[in-house]
This record gives C-alpha cells, sequence and structure tokens, in this order.
C-alpha cells in the first residue's frame, strides 16, 4: 500500500534551513452546501493581517503550508483552505463540482471569517486569477498576491498550461458540448496538467503527479471544461491591489501571460519577480522575497504595521 503524501514531503524540498521553522498547523472543517471544507490554521488573535492561502490544479492546502508557516509569528492569523475534489475537503457529489463552486466558496468563507481585520488572499498557480475573482466579488478583501494570473481563455495560456501544448487548441472547441452524463466522467489531472514544470527539481513534479489529493486527483471533465471557459469578468473589475509576484525561472506559465493578464485588471497593480524560482515557488533567494513581498503588501493594508527581515 502507497503511504499517504504529506505536508512534510513537501517540505523536503525547502532549503535545509528554512524546513526547522515550518510550523504544524490546526485542522478544521466547515459545512458549505453539500461540502466540509477542510482548513488549515495557525490561528493568531492578536495579528494585524488575516492571511488566506488558495491553491492551483496540482497542490492543495498541506503542500502549500510549508511555505505558507514561515509567515508564523510575523503580524499574520494563517489559514489554507481545501477546494472542493482537493486535500481532505469531503464532496458528496464530485461529478457535479464546477469552477464557479470554487469562487462561491471563497465568496462564502470570505464573509462567514470576516471579523474586521484585513484579509489578504494568497492565490498559486491558477489560485492567482481565482482569488482575484473571489476577491473581486466579496469586497471584503484588502489585497491580493498572486503567484501566477492565469487567464484560461487566451489561446497562449491554454496552450502553456496543458501536457499538449499547441495541439490542446485543437480540442478546445469541443468544451462547449461537455455537459450531462459526459461531464461527470473523471480525468486525472496529472493526465492534463504539464506537472514535469512544477518546480526546478524534477521530483517536485512527481510528488505532485502522484499526490491523490493534489496534481494525482480525479476531477470531472465538467469542472475542467468549466474552469476553461470562465470568462473572469468580476476579476477585471477588482478594484483591490493585485501584486503578482511572480516566480523568475518558471519554465510552466512563464511571467509575460501573467502580465497580460495584469494589465487588464482595473486597480493597483505590481510585479515582483522571484529570483531562482520555479513554479512552486521553494528556492533562494526567491523564497525569501515572497516572504518578504507578501509582508510589504501587509504593511501597506495596515499603517504602522513594518515588514520584518526575511
Amino acid at each position: 500500500m502507497t503511504s499517504e503524501i504529506g505536508m512534510e514531503d513537501y517540505a523536503g524540498f525547502l532549503p535545509l534551513a528554512r524546513r526547522e521553522a515550518v510550523m504544524p498547523p490546526a485542522s478544521e472543517w466547515w459545512p458549505w452546501r453539500k461540502h466540509r471544507i477542510h482548513l488549515l490554521r495557525l490561528r493568531d488573535a492578536s495579528a494585524p493581517v488575516r492571511l488566506l492561502v488558495v491553491h492551483g490544479a496540482g497542490a492543495h492546502a498541506s503542500a502549500l503550508w510549508p511555505v505558507a508557516s514561515l509567515l508564523a509569528g510575523r503580524g499574520f492569523d494563517l489559514a489554507a483552505v481545501d477546494l472542493p475534489l482537493y486535500g481532505r475537503t469531503v464532496t458528496t457529489s464530485r461529478g457535479t463540482v464546477t469552477y464557479q463552486d470554487w469562487v462561491d466558496l471563497l465568496v462564502d468563507l470570505i464573509a462567514a471569517e470576516d471579523d474586521g481585520r484585513p484579509l489578504i488572499l494568497l492565490g498559486a498557480s491558477i489560485g492567482g486569477l481565482l482569488t482575484v475573482e473571489a476577491g473581486a466579488s466579496s469586497h471584503r478583501v484588502a489585497a491580493v498576491v498572486a503567484t501566477c494570473l492565469l487567464d484560461p481563455r487566451k489561446r497562449s495560456a491554454r496552450s502553456a498550461m496543458t501536457r499538449f501544448h499547441s495541439l490542446a487548441l485543437v480540442f478546445m472547441p469541443l468544451l462547449k458540448l461537455v455537459r450531462g452524463p459526459i461531464a461527470r466522467i473523471p480525468i486525472k489531472v496529472s493526465w492534463i496538467a504539464d506537472l514535469r514544470n512544477m518546480g526546478r527539481d524534477p521530483g517536485l513534479g512527481r510528488l505532485c503527479a502522484k499526490d491523490s489529493r493534489g496534481g494525482g486527483a480525479w476531477v470531472p471533465l465538467g469542472f475542467l471544461a468549466s474552469y476553461m471557459q470562465h470568462p473572469h469578468s468580476n476579476a477585471r473589475m477588482a478594484h483591490s491591489p493585485v501584486h503578482l509576484i511572480h516566480p523568475e525561472l518558471d519554465e510552466w506559465t512563464p511571467v509575460t501571460l501573467s502580465e497580460d493578464t495584469l494589465e487588464t485588471l482595473h486597480g493597483p497593480t505590481s510585479v515582483q519577480l522571484l529570483r531562482g524560482c520555479g513554479h512552486f515557488p521553494l528556492e533562494e533567494p526567491g523564497l525569501a522575497d515572497l516572504l518578504g513581498g507578501i509582508e510589504k503588501v501587509a504593511a501597506d493594508a495596515v499603517p504602522g504595521v513594518e515588514a520584518m527581515p526575511s
């Protein structure tokens, strides 16, 4: 029997000096519609800022937690969510989940947990534009930090995100036909997503691909079709600041694709490159850039709070 992949497996790709600083989280479940949403937390009632971490298509909350937890003790109340179909979230009808459910979940979660403190959303991979969309719909978000802003409706983005690259474009018109029983057909994420380029270390891509709660998960074809066709029209109207903090050496989704999306947003924006990092930013000095960048966003959101050295 294959042992379950846990956050310690992902923490093993951090620089050695960082691994000792990873803080274990508490697990909680939140009932939402027909789901039991799993959340990881490191609560700090005295923290002036809350941070909600949102994964993409090849990961989940536990995969991102080793990086997120490095912000413990730096003025953040931390949480990471497992979106339906991923992680430990329990879903009674997996075949009916759509990308709009992800947006609605985040909007409702943001509203349910609003305690008056500024909230920053950290979106990784396709979670980047997702958090912009949810933040624009909720009106309760101080800022969004995204490692990627891939727009699935653009041909260049569709070519980059799949294993089949430009050949995938031939099949895109067929997505409009995905409905009814066809929409429930399960597809393995690693068959579609180019997880080989998840990080600079090839082992990270292999880990994600065999992780049944992440890149190795089975998702309904209807979910993939709904994501690829989602217009993200609300994201275009976002007024909260959006900070693109993109890995410099991302061989999966080049920064130019995200910058193209950033230019279509109406609110304040900024761009920072994470030096020496691949798509999943785990390497130094870019990891320090990421932590410092998030702290700077928090400092801007809360007057009087200063970023700490990374």
